[in-house]
């Protein structure tokens, strides 16, 4: 058998492929592609495949939507689509699971390194609780791990696209301006690269200024510099809304073996992150707000964590 196999992270915006060694549980040739509107799956993994010079038997695709037993998959935040089927027969594999991207996400978390990981705040995890994981991106990505005759198990959801509540005045004023432009506010619509972005234009509208199109990463820059007040509170928002979202899932299956922070968005600014509201908020939920006070928080700086659990996922199925 092969001693590799192809692992896949697709995401709303780039495409990460690389190289699972399944006897050192070691990731290579790692690649990153930026999806255009009309680019084909299984085009880009022939291209990879041949740039290595390599025929894999064996592939685990994690990918950015519902997964379910259909042959078709479809994205939520792309045009990407593919047929299990048919890369099952164009590759030849004699092996392929599909996941979700923070099915993959959180299957990489068992394996992280103490490197890997930046803590914020709690106590030390009790590994007999769950675990929750979610991220921000193109999207918000939310999973959870749970325990069972000592083999971690991954629930996978879609937590994104539930609402997030408001519990201030102000607050409720930018849910007012998004809710003017989408109707239906989910999380994600707050928690991810346009959630930002929607977050700072609800904020010019508040305060009678012109709507601007601009990019999250200039938002985070300015705030970072101090150059631009409503930048700075844009972000602050933001942090305060991943913590009370992270809170609200920790209640959810009293997560006391931690909560994880993936996604590109946070690694960009952790000292920021940590300096902000985002564990106040994490912690203030009421009478339950002595548990929560308990769950540690970790943002995961590994690279490529979809990449890897995609691995580990892979192996975890041979054993």
């Amino acid at each position: 058998m092969n001693q590799y196999a192809l692992v896949t992270d697709i995401g709303g915006t780039n495409a990460r492929f690389a190289l699972y060694n399944l006897e050192t549980n070691k990731l290579s040739a790692i690649t990153k592609v930026l999806i255009a509107k009309d680019d084909v799956l299984l085009t880009l993994i022939k291209n990879y495949l041949a740039s290595q010079s390599i025929i894999v038997e064996m592939a685990c695709i994690a990918i950015a939507c519902p997964i379910d037993d259909s042959d078709v998959i479809k994205m939520t935040n792309n045009n990407l689509s593919f047929s299990r089927s048919e890369l099952i027969k164009e590759l030849n594999l004699i092996k392929l699971e599909v996941i979700n991207d923070f099915t993959a996400v959180s299957t990489s978390i068992p394996k992280l390194s103490k490197q890997d990981l930046v803590k914020i705040g709690g106590d030390e995890p009790d590994l007999n609780y769950p675990i929750a994981i979610y991220g921000a991106g193109t999207g918000l990505g939310v999973s959870h791990l749970i325990k069972v005759s000592e083999r971690w198990i991954s629930l996978s959801g879609e937590g994104g696209h539930t609402e997030l509540p408001m519990i201030s005045d102000d607050e409720d004023r930018i849910l007012v301006q998004l809710r003017k432009k989408f109707g239906r506010v989910s999380t994600e619509r707050f928690l991810s690269g346009n959630g930002i972005v929607n977050i700072y234009q609800a904020l010019l509208q508040i305060n009678n200024q012109p709507v601007e199109e601009i990019t999250p990463d200039i938002i985070v820059q300015k705030a970072l510099s101090h150059s631009c007040p409503l930048c700075l509170q844009t972000l602050t928002y933001f942090c305060t809304f991943m913590g009370r979202f992270g809170g609200n899932l920790a209640l959810m299956l009293n997560t006391l073996g931690g909560v994880y922070i993936a996604g590109g968005i946070v690694p960009r600014f952790i000292e920021f992150f940590k300096a902000s509201p985002f564990r106040q908020a994490f912690e203030n939920k009421g009478r339950m707000s002595y548990l929560v006070k308990k769950v540690p928080v970790y943002v995961i700086t590994h690279e490529d964590p979809g990449l890897f659990g995609a691995g580990v996922y892979l192996q975890n199925c041979l054993t």
